[in-house]
C-alpha cells in the first residue's frame, strides 16, 4: 500500500513538472492602456450597435481563465508604460521611466530572454515604434524610456528572431541629441532583414534568417494608423501577428514566445477619444483571433495570455443618468487626430476664411453631428464658440495630449460626441485601475484570479518551462 502511494505521488509530481513546461508556443498580448472599462465599454458598444442593452463578447473575453492585475510601480501608485512593461517582462517592480532595469538600475532578465535561452524562437511586436516603452522592455536595458537610439542598439544584442512595429523614433541621434551611426547598418550587420509592409514580408520571409517588419511609409515611424483611420495597405496588428507566426514557425520548429502590443489603445485614451479607443480594442481582438486559429491547431501546446500595462484616462461608462448611448460612437468616422488634420486642411484651402456652415458640414460628415446625432443648444454653443475663436478671431489654443497636438475644434467635437454617448474621462493620463487578465491553453490555469502584474511573466515562464 505504501509503495503504491509513493508511486502515485511520484506520478503526480512528474505530471506537475511536465505541466510547468508544456507551453511550446506562447502568445503574450498586451493592450496598452486597456483597463477593465475599455474592454467592457467595447462590448457594450458592440451590443448597442446591434440594438440591444448588454454586451457582445469579444473573442478574448470568452477565454476560460480570467483575472485582474494591479499595476503600481516601485516609485508611483500610478505607473508609466516603461515601469509597467518592465514588470510585465521581468517580474520585478521598478521606477517610472526604467527599461529592463530594477530600481537600482541593475539589469534584469526578461521572459523573452529566458525563452531565447531555453531554445525558443522569440518575437517582439507592436503597433507603435519598436523602440517604444512596452516593446523595449522585453529586449532593452536602459535608464530612460526616452533613450530611443540606445534602446534600438540593444535590439541586435538581444538577438531575437522577429521584431515588428511602425519604425524607429531616433535612428541616428543619441539621447543627448548627438549625431550617431545609423541603427540600420547595425541591424544588417547582425543579420536582420528590414522589410516594409506586409506584402514585402510575404515575399522576403522565406529567405530571411532574422527579420524586422515596419510599415511601408517609414517616414512616419511613430505608429501605424488607428484602426478607425486605417486604409488599404496600412499595416495592422492582425497582419503582424500572422507574420510573427509564419516567421517563428519556419525551419526547425523549436516553439516560440512572442509579445504583441496593441499600443494605440493608450494613445486614444490619452486623447479621451472613446470611439477611437473602442475600435482599437476591436482591432486588438482581431489580432488575438489570428493567434486563436493557431491555438486551435495546437491546443495542447499553445498558451495565449492577454493583459494590459495600465489603464489610461479613467474612462467612465455613464455620466449621471441610468442610460448609455454608446451606439452614437459608430457615427464617428475618424480619430480626433485625423479630424484635426481635416480641419487644418479646410482652413488652408479656404485661406483661413471658413464659414460656420462649412465647419458644420465637415463635423456632420466626419463625426455624425447634426446628421445622425442630435446636438443640444449647449453643445452647439461650445462648438460655435470654438469656431469663433479659431476661425474668426484667429486665437488658436492647440490641444496637447501625450501623443498629439490637435486643432481645438477637433477636441471640442470629440467632447460633444463623448457627451452624447454618455462617456466620461477622469484625466488625460494613466490611472491605477485594475487591468484584465485572460488566458487559454497550456498553463492557462496559472492566470486565474487577482494578481500583481509581476506575477504574469513568472507564470508564463513556468508554463513554458523557461530557464
Amino acid at each position: 500500500m505504501k509503495r503504491t502511494f509513493n508511486v502515485l505521488i511520484f506520478l503526480l509530481l512528474a505530471c506537475a513538472v511536465f505541466a510547468q513546461g508544456k507551453a511550446k508556443y506562447v502568445f503574450y498580448f498586451i493592450g496598452d492602456g486597456m483597463g477593465v472599462n475599455q474592454v467592457n465599454g467595447t462590448e457594450m458598444y458592440l451590443a448597442e450597435k446591434n440594438g440591444k442593452i448588454g454586451t457582445e463578447s469579444l473573442l478574448f473575453t470568452q477565454f476560460p481563465v480570467a483575472g485582474v492585475a494591479t499595476t503600481f510601480s516601485s516609485t508611483n501608485s500610478v505607473t508609466d508604460s516603461s515601469a509597467a512593461g518592465t514588470a510585465l517582462s521581468t517580474g520585478v517592480k521598478t521606477y517610472n521611466g526604467a527599461i529592463g532595469l530594477d530600481k537600482d538600475k541593475k539589469q534584469l532578465v526578461t521572459v523573452a530572454e529566458r525563452a531565447k535561452r531555453s531554445g525558443k524562437r522569440v518575437g517582439v511586436a507592436t503597433t507603435v515604434s519598436i523602440d517604444h516603452a512596452t516593446p523595449a522592455a522585453f529586449y532593452a536595458h536602459q535608464a530612460s524610456r526616452k533613450m530611443y537610439y540606445e534602446i534600438a542598439t540593444d535590439l541586435p544584442k538581444a538577438g531575437f528572431d522577429f521584431y515588428a512595429g511602425s519604425g524607429f523614433l531616433s535612428p541616428d541621434k543619441t539621447y543627448d541629441k548627438k549625431e550617431a551611426p545609423s541603427i540600420y547598418p547595425l541591424f544588417e550587420q547582425a543579420g536582420y532583414s528590414l522589410v516594409k509592409g506586409y506584402d514585402a514580408f510575404k515575399a522576403e520571409y522565406p529567405r530571411a534568417k532574422k527579420l524586422i517588419l515596419v510599415q511601408k511609409d517609414n517616414s512616419i515611424p511613430d505608429a501605424v494608423p488607428y484602426a478607425i483611420d486605417s486604409k488599404q495597405g496600412d499595416l495592422t496588428l492582425a497582419e503582424i501577428t500572422d507574420a510573427a507566426i509564419s516567421f517563428l514557425t519556419k525551419e526547425k520548429n523549436k516553439g516560440f514566445f512572442v509579445m504583441l502590443e496593441g499600443g494605440k489603445i493608450d494613445w486614444a485614451c490619452h486623447n479621451n477619444d472613446a470611439a477611437t479607443a473602442f475600435n482599437e480594442v476591436i482591432d486588438f481582438d482581431n489580432a488575438i483571433k489570428v493567434a486563436y486559429e493557431f491555438y486551435k491547431k495546437h491546443p495542447k501546446e499553445t498558451l495565449i495570455v492577454i493583459t494590459a500595462d495600465h489603464e489610461t484616462g479613467g474612462i467612465g461608462l455613464g455620466t449621471g443618468s441610468m442610460d448609455l448611448n454608446l451606439k452614437a460612437l459608430q457615427y464617428q468616422k475618424i480619430s480626433q487626430e485625423y479630424l484635426s488634420v481635416a480641419i487644418n486642411k479646410l482652413r488652408k484651402e479656404k485661406n483661413h476664411k471658413v464659414s460656420w456652415e462649412e465647419v458644420k458640414a465637415l463635423l456632420a460628415d466626419k463625426m455624425g453631428l447634426w446628421k445622425e446625432l442630435p446636438v443640444s443648444w449647449e453643445q452647439e454653443k461650445k462648438l460655435r464658440d470654438e469656431y469663433e475663436n479659431s476661425f474668426v478671431k484667429n486665437v488658436q489654443a492647440f490641444e496637447k495630449t501625450e501623443y498629439a497636438i490637435s486643432e481645438p475644434l477637433a477636441a471640442r467635437a470629440k467632447e460633444v460626441v463623448n457627451e452624447i454617448a454618455h462617456v466620461a474621462w477622469a484625466s488625460g493620463n494613466h490611472s491605477a485601475g485594475y487591468v484584465p487578465v485572460f488566458a487559454i491553453g497550456a498553463g492557462a490555469e496559472l492566470f486565474n484570479g487577482k494578481m500583481d502584474n509581476i506575477e504574469i511573466p513568472k507564470r508564463i515562464a513556468k508554463a513554458g518551462g523557461y530557464k
